[in-house]
């Protein structure tokens, strides 16, 4: 599986932009631009170079761990899969194209779109001496406007994005990519109830228009959490000097929450239970939180029973688990 830290040739060309760059103004916008996000005002203030370094420094690390993992989880499912091209919708400075490679080695052909002509600048920069992204076909334009230009991809990635329109531009905007994939749809958003939100929806109306679910979903049925609790899940990664001193941070490390869907075109043989919280361990037992095809249960292996007590304190929040071996434990 791939790490969920940035691959080293993307950290060298980060770094070789921050030569000259004073890190206040850096993390003065950075911080202005966080708030912008969170204001609901999306990209729209990232309109320099300098905005664009500070977006990527602050949510880079971030969001590649994010979509890191959730393309782990679609590779343990379909150990098989092979994409040959890559469609990464709302690509920002090319974080999921990033992640996608070092997933997927078999990709030759990624096409970039976002509408963010200092994002689109920052992509092409960052990826002009890797040998992977260097030939990347990066589109500028609002993504529905975009697609209508660009092939359908094996493997179509949208992190981070269907957050920033309206409902109604939402919604058409799921039914064109997922019009644009041959075979597999990923698309990953903040782990809030707002972030899982706009998953289910978006899951809700493909599995509608035939697609089926491969992760992190053990079913293509209707969701079995009940409000407030909500789906989602956290990747730690660790943190650069730069990316401490860019965010006022004393820990070395970040926990990014998240929550994704992958969808296929064709049905997933065998589909893992999901774990939704980190397990509680204790001397008497290790009891995990997991989504199953019938729905949520709570499974425990007692420590009597030295193998599965063993096998569940391996379990992390987020892992797929095959019910052969969480219902041995019960």
């Amino acid at each position: 599986m791939t790490a969920p830290d940035l691959p080293a040739e993307l950290k060298a060309a980060l770094d070789g932009k921050l030569q000259g760059l004073s890190r206040n103004a850096a993390a003065a916008r950075a911080a202005a631009i966080s708030q912008t996000y969170r204001d609901g005002g999306g990209s729209g203030a990232i309109r320099s170079e300098t905005d664009a370094l500070a977006y990527a420094l602050a949510r880079m690390p971030a969001t590649y761990a994010a979509v890191t993992a959730s393309l782990n989880a679609l590779r343990q499912i379909r150990p098989d899969f092979v994409p040959g091209s890559l469609l990464d919708v709302g690509a920002g400075p090319g974080t999921a194209s990033w992640a996608a490679t070092e997933a997927f080695w078999s990709l030759q052909s990624l096409t970039l779109i976002d509408a963010n002509s200092a994002l689109r600048a920052l992509a092409l920069d960052l990826g002009h001496d890797s040998v992977r992204l260097r030939d990347m076909r990066y589109e500028r334009g609002e993504a529905r406007v975009a697609l209508a230009d660009v092939e359908a991809a094996d493997l179509v990635v949208a992190s981070y994005t269907i957050g920033e329109i309206d409902d109604a531009e939402r919604s058409a905007l799921t039914e064109l990519i997922w019009a644009k994939t041959r075979d597999t749809l990923l698309i990953v958003e903040p782990g809030t109830p707002a972030g899982y939100a706009r998953i289910l929806a978006a899951r809700q109306k493909l599995i509608a228009a035939g697609a089926h679910v491969a992760a992190p979903c053990p079913h293509d049925g209707t969701c079995p959490l009940a409000a407030p609790d909500w789906c989602h899940f956290t990747q730690r990664l660790p943190r650069s000097r730069a990316h401490k001193q860019l965010k006022s941070a004393e820990l070395p490390y970040e926990d990014e929450k998240f929550i994704y869907v992958a969808l296929t075109r064709a049905p997933v043989a065998r589909r893992p239970a999901r774990v939704l919280a980190q397990p509680a361990i204790t001397k008497v037992a290790v009891t995990a939180k997991l989504c199953t095809d019938h729905g949520v249960v709570e499974t425990a292996a007692p420590r009597r029973n030295k193998i599965d007590y063993a096998r569940f304190r391996k379990y992390n929040w987020g892992d797929g688990v095959f019910e052969a071996d969480a219902t041995s434990a019960e």
